[in-house]
């Protein structure tokens, strides 16, 4: 008589088997009868056979089997179909594994895969609920499950990429090779991983750390151009990071730091650098900290300087900067009407410079200005040649301002309007806004044609 065996005692095992050897029966007999064989099948074939031999032996069931095992929908990551190890939560609520959302994202997906649609941000939740539910289905599998990274902590980073990321840190303070080969790899780390620009808002000393190369102390020969760009990049990459912002404006070194960049070192470096101070502009209190430095000084010259990689980068964080009322006095003080009207005169950059020349024109220097540097026949010009609605709001909306201060440029509009009609299109055609704009020069126009003529 043969012996009975723990696996022949236990009925859990007992259950487990059958349901292993239902299954083999179905994946063999698929095999036999298909025509066109399934390399699938055979492999899940052989996994169940591999799961009947853990079972006789006491072994514990591979994870790999969880389809053989019918594993629930639910509990299957919408993007590898594969019974998930790490749950977590997107923006929209819906729930992946984490290593296969973290793929997605890094090579540059903002949608969501199941709905499409756009994420508000790229933070992933632990699925605690879910997670439990893998859990008990796997114990009752007989299923172990490993954790997807060992010692992994709920933002995806193990001990082992912190420790990475304070050696990182470290190499700052050694020498140049060292430097360099640090500033490269986070610059990479925090483009790819939300997970690594936050690990930056745990510690104060961080930033300071990672800028120690540029500190004010050295002079611009003394910075080696490639560590320079590296390391602005990656501040512009933590600075993307929502709860990075504040952090990194406030840390002292920052602007300086920056605004040194605007002036100095490769076309990257100083696009970034005024990429960086666009993305943390985003801020009302870091407008004004970034205002108070200096920074749209830096800013507008690089602006005049006229790089095609940085123009518009800088255009955005003028503009942005310009949002807050005392900024916009410090850009008209620096300069900014003069560049920005010879820059649209040369048609470069025409829509962003626009919408900041608009935006500035309500300052009676502005408007003394736009005289002074023949921004009229401009405006005008534009108007009549452009297609894009905003582009000719945007004009109209100058030109109310200055026919509002300015009566010098009366006769001029009105000689405008009278050989063009100009004016008179936007008025029939434009937006509302440049339609009640537009009605608004032509009635203050008028008025001032019929005053002249009762007058003589």
């Amino acid at each position: 008589m043969a012996k009975t065996g723990a696996f022949d005692s236990d009925p859990t095992m007992v259950a487990k088997a059958t349901e292993l050897k239902k299954e083999l029966q179905i994946l063999v007999k698929a095999i036999v009868e298909e025509d066109d064989l399934n390399v699938e099948t055979i492999d899940r074939a052989n996994q169940t056979l591999c799961a009947l031999k853990d079972l006789k032996l006491n072994r514990p069931v591979s994870l790999k089997l969880h389809d053989a095992l019918a594993c629930p929908e639910e509990l299957r990551c919408p993007l590898s179909k594969e019974l998930m190890r790490d749950p977590v939560i997107v923006a929209t609520g819906q729930t992946y594994d984490r290593s296969f959302i973290q793929k997605w994202l890094i090579a540059g997906n903002r949608t969501c895969p199941r709905t499409q649609q756009v994420l508000s941000h790229t933070n992933l939740t632990p699925n605690h609920l879910i997670r439990e539910m893998i859990s008990k289905w796997c114990k009752s599998h007989g299923i172990q499950l490993a954790e997807l990274v060992e010692n992994s902590t709920e933002d995806g980073l193990t001990e082992a990429d912190r420790k990475h990321f304070i050696c990182l840190l470290e190499k700052m303070s050694l020498t140049l090779p060292d430097q360099k080969g640090a500033a490269r790899e986070l610059r990479l780390l925090t483009k790819r991983m939300p997970s690594f620009r936050a690990l930056f808002g745990e510690s104060l000393d961080a930033i300071p750390q990672l800028l120690n190369p540029l500190s004010e102390s050295k002079s611009q020969h003394d910075i080696h151009p490639d560590l320079q760009e590296d390391l602005i990049t990656t501040l512009l990459n933590l600075s993307i990071h929502e709860s990075n912002k504040k952090l990194v404006a406030e840390t002292p070194m920052v602007i300086p730091l920056l605004m040194k960049a605007l002036q100095s070192g490769t076309v990257g470096t100083r696009s970034n650098a005024a990429a960086a101070l666009f993305t943390l502009s985003a801020l009302d209190s870091n407008k004004a900290l970034i205002g108070k430095s200096g920074a749209l000084k830096p800013l507008i010259d690089l602006l005049e300087e006229g790089h095609p990689q940085a123009m518009k980068d800088v255009a955005s964080a003028i503009f942005n900067l310009c949002i807050l009322h005392e900024n916009k006095l410090r850009a008209v003080r620096d300069g900014a009407v003069r560049v920005i009207v010879n820059k649209i005169v040369n048609r470069i950059y025409v829509d962003e410079l626009l919408a900041i020349l608009a935006m500035l024109s309500s300052n009676q220097k502005v408007v003394e200005d736009l005289g002074e540097f023949g921004a009229i026949p401009c405006l005008l010009s534009i108007m009549r040649e452009s297609s894009c609605a905003r582009n000719k709001e945007n004009c109209i909306a100058i030109l109310h301002t200055v026919c509002f201060n300015d009566r010098t440029k009366w006769k001029e509009m009105r000689e405008a309007e009278n050989a063009y009609g100009t004016i008179s299109q936007i008025a029939e055609y434009g937006t509302s806004r440049a339609k009640r704009k537009a009605n608004g020069i032509l009635d203050r126009l008028n008025r001032a044609a019929n005053l002249t003529h009762h007058t003589a």
